[in-house]
């Protein structure tokens, strides 16, 4: 089956690739092969990215993590299993399209010199870093063309090694954790003796069926690389069985239960237990593995079975929407601030946010030795998010609501579990967010809230949203009496935002500091002292040639009295008084349910220049004014749903923002090009068929018949049969005959995103065809949703430089003007 999906993918490919790369509008090009763009798009590419830091829970160590370049198409082609949602490289038994870090440096916060860690595999690419509790090790995981070795590097030498032999098994996320010792790890291993693969055969035993008895509803997303047939799960479950062990340093391993399809491995804080959850039958072909039976063990270090907490079925008919929950116990995790205490979340309203309930969730703990019944702790009105523990007596518990927007965090003194409301806000209002509680490592190095003596705790809030556009801060929140006092805020011509508290005591800080034309860097800055930030990085500029790029963050209101925003980027040197530019707008709507959220200020004129490879802003180095990031709000207030006037709320946003432009006299009315990627996609082909705005569009990846994800969308919860005219409307393909404005199309061959598969990108093209539109469509060869070879990404800017010039930058002329703005058929 999987061989005549290969020969399946092939023909296609090799049919696309000839259909698509013919020179249709004058491109340079003998044969269909990968093209390069202008010079100064394809430095961008190829420019070497800016390293990544981890710092020690001290505070007093940077670990800088240097990060590898886009891979090459022959990397992405390497052999790929898409199974049960997930995406594994047989070779070797971990994830198929992993980023990797290739180069560890050590550096004293306060010192000038960095140290790079010796004893690195040639040509390392490393994954899962991980500082051991007492901050004298660092554990990564290193992936070669046959395995996933793990390592431990000792911070006083600078000097890493292998550990043992064992082969670690990450197809379903992080292989291994610290013990609290800071002697041994937890780990998911290659079980001995495992055997060969399963052999796939191309004959079937019979058909695949699936049958729904008993009137069960399973409205699931669309879900993609889904189990399909037996053979899948022979696959899957052989691919994904992994023997848990406890490692030492010296390598010795010691087994702790059976081999399974281990979910996660996790010691307990005190480090005398581990909690395993195993994926079992009956496997689904509706739901990835998530949903699927999940048993939740607790084991002694010693490899005996303690406890089994729950035996969980299989989930293919939780509510889709953000407010569903599965049944029954869910999301078993160790309390932080305590030995040994698992607690859980059950859903009191069956996980369906339709039900009325006055309590959705009920949370339960139970102590080791996990013999007693388990108690109630904690009853949420909303779905419970989360705890944050701090002390005996003071913890924060977050509950969620997405369909009023709401957030509440209320306090709760774990000696007798009673609660106090101290944020009750939506979380739309960015202006009001107070930011995320400052955490310190405790006895076990597990993260607990940071409460100084007098109950305070440090906020760090690294956005800042303001009327004065982000501007990230650090307060001071006193827990009992509830009040706030700011301690700092990002100030102009820097955008500084708070990364970690280095000393809460003394109010010392670690920021990254940058301006339009300052690549961010670290700073240590003492707030209580009021002096200069020592910088303490020097990361190079990733692309100097660019220097001198003009940015403003524009303000203005749609013609429904909608404050909104967008990041005009203009070329190096360009003046008012050469005259209008030809345009490119980039955008992804949101939804919002109340228009003052929808309304509030995104973005700073003071963050740096990031001219990436991947939006719109890459265009400016090609003469381009850039409409970036422009905001496309779609409200629905009280009892109305945002997408009832999606079309209508949608051309609004377009104009406003363009007629911002023309008003600073930057922006060439007549050739403006709009696009974007996935639901930014769905946004353009929209754009395009009901309004006469632009001359050319560039679709990414997107969705464009909304009959293909019937049971919702992005935020969209009513389903098709609830809403066909909603779904009807939006649905670019259902009005493929008002497309007169040229459109390229292009979406990565694998795309592995919910309701974003290829056909809807085929389909689209087949329909505009046929109704003569100026169209295009690429597929990039083994990409998924998000494009990572080099290739792809030159490939992908050429197809959109050369769109862009044809038809935007020189457009045909046109037999009318002066009809831009008006809803309807495109022209």
């Amino acid at each position: 089956m999987l061989h005549n999906l290969s020969v399946h993918r092939k023909s296609r490919r090799l049919l696309l690739a000839l259909a698509v790369t013919i020179p249709i509008f004058g491109y340079a090009q003998d044969a269909p092969t990968y093209q390069t763009p202008p010079k100064a798009l394809a430095d961008l590419v190829t420019a070497p990215l800016t390293p990544t830091v981890s710092m020690s829970a001290k505070g007093d160590l940077m670990l800088i993590l240097e990060q590898a370049s886009a891979p090459s198409i022959a990397e992405l082609a390497q052999p790929e299993l898409k199974l049960a949602g997930l995406r594994m490289n047989p070779a070797n038994n971990g994830p198929s399209r992993a980023r990797y870090i290739t180069g560890l440096k050590l550096k004293k916060l306060m010192d000038k010199d960095e140290k790079a860690i010796t004893g690195l595999p040639a040509n390392p690419l490393i994954s899962f870093v991980q500082w051991s509790p007492d901050d004298t090790k660092i554990a990564f995981a290193n992936s070669t063309d046959t395995q996933i070795d793990l390592y431990i590097a000792d911070v006083a030498t600078a000097s890493a090694k292998k550990v043992g032999t064992l082969a670690l098994n990450a197809t379903l996320g992080v292989p291994f954790h610290w013990v609290s010792d800071s002697k041994s790890l937890i780990a998911k291993a290659i079980p001995a003796g495992r055997g060969a693969a399963p052999e796939v055969s191309r004959v079937p035993a019979g058909p695949t069926t699936q049958e729904n008895v008993g009137g069960k509803r399973g409205q699931a997303p669309t879900y993609q690389d889904l189990l399909k047939n037996p053979s899948d799960e022979k696959q899957f479950a052989y691919y994904t069985t992994a023997q848990v062990v406890r490692v030492g340093l010296d390598g010795s391993t010691t087994n702790i239960g059976q081999a399974g399809i281990i979910r996660s491995a996790e010691p307990s804080p005190n480090g005398q237990y581990v909690m395993v959850e195993t994926v079992h039958t009956p496997f689904s072909y509706l739901v990835p593995v998530y949903r699927f039976p999940l048993k939740t063990e607790i084991y002694a270090m010693t490899g005996s079975l303690v406890k089994t907490l729950n035996d969980g079925p299989l989930q293919e008919t939780v509510a889709y929407s953000p407010d569903g929950a599965p049944t029954g116990p869910r999301e078993f995790t160790w309390r932080a601030d305590a030995p040994a205490s698992v607690y859980y979340t059950v859903a009191q309203d069956n996980g369906d946010p339709k039900v009325k309930a006055d309590i959705r969730d009920k949370v339960y703990l139970v102590d080791a030795p996990f013999s007693a019944q388990p108690k109630e702790i904690y009853a949420a009105q909303y779905r419970f998010e989360n705890f944050d523990w701090g002390n005996e007596s003071t913890a924060l518990a977050t509950e969620r609501w997405w369909q009023n927007r709401k957030s509440l965090t209320k306090t709760v003194n774990p000696a007798n579990w009673q609660t106090t409301v101290l944020f009750d806000r939506s979380y739309e209002d960015r202006y009001t967010n107070p930011g995320q509680p400052d955490t310190k490592h405790n006895q076990y190095g597990r993260e607990v809230l940071n409460i100084l003596p007098s109950g305070e705790i440090l906020m760090v809030n690294g956005q800042g949203a303001s009327p004065e556009g982000d501007r990230p801060f650090v307060s001071l929140l006193n827990l009992k009496t509830k009040q706030s006092r700011e301690l700092w805020r990002s100030a102009s011509p820097y955008f500084e935002r708070p990364v970690a508290v280095l000393d809460a005591v003394k109010q010392v800080i670690l920021t990254t500091r940058e301006t339009p034309d300052e690549n961010p860097n670290y700073f240590v800055r003492n707030l209580k002292a009021r002096i200069a930030p020592i910088q303490v990085t020097t990361f190079a500029h990733p692309y100097p040639q660019l220097k001198g790029i003009q940015k403003q963050q524009l303000r203005y209101k749609r013609a429904d009295g909608v404050d909104l925003t967008a990041t005009l980027y203009l070329p190096v040197g360009y003046k008012k008084e050469q005259g209008p530019l030809p345009t490119f707008l980039w955008a992804y709507p949101a939804e919002f349910k109340s228009k003052d959220a929808a309304s509030q200020v995104s973005g700073s004129p003071y963050q740096f220049n990031r001219i990436s490879y991947w939006g719109a802003a890459a265009f400016v180095t090609m003469g381009y004014a850039i409409l970036d990031n422009a905001s496309i709000p779609i409200v629905g207030e009280g009892d109305k749903e945002p997408n009832d006037t999606y079309v209508e709320q949608l051309v609004a946003s377009a104009k406003a923002a363009i007629d911002e432009g023309v008003r600073l006299g930057v922006v060439d009315s007549s050739r403006v090009g709009v696009g974007g990627h996935s639901y930014g996609a769905f946004m353009t082909a929209n754009l395009l068929t009901h309004s006469k705005l632009f001359k050319g569009g560039i679709a990414r990846s997107g969705a464009y018949n909304r009959t293909l994800t019937p049971f919702g969308f992005q935020n969209e919860q009513r389903s098709y049969w609830q809403a066909p005219d909603v779904y009807n409307k939006m649905s670019p393909f259902m009005n493929a005959d008002k497309v007169k404005t040229p459109l390229l199309l292009v979406h990565g061959e694998a795309d592995n995103n919910t309701g974003t598969f290829p056909i809807q990108s085929e389909r689209y093209y087949n329909a505009l065809k046929g109704f003569g539109a100026t169209t295009r469509l690429v597929f990039l060869p083994y990409e998924s949703h998000g494009y990572t070879a080099k290739e792809s990404l030159l490939h992908m800017l050429w197809e959109m430089n050369g769109w862009l010039d044809k038809y935007v930058k020189n457009p045909a002329p046109t037999a009318k003007a002066g009809q831009a703005g008006k809803v309807g058929g495109g022209k």
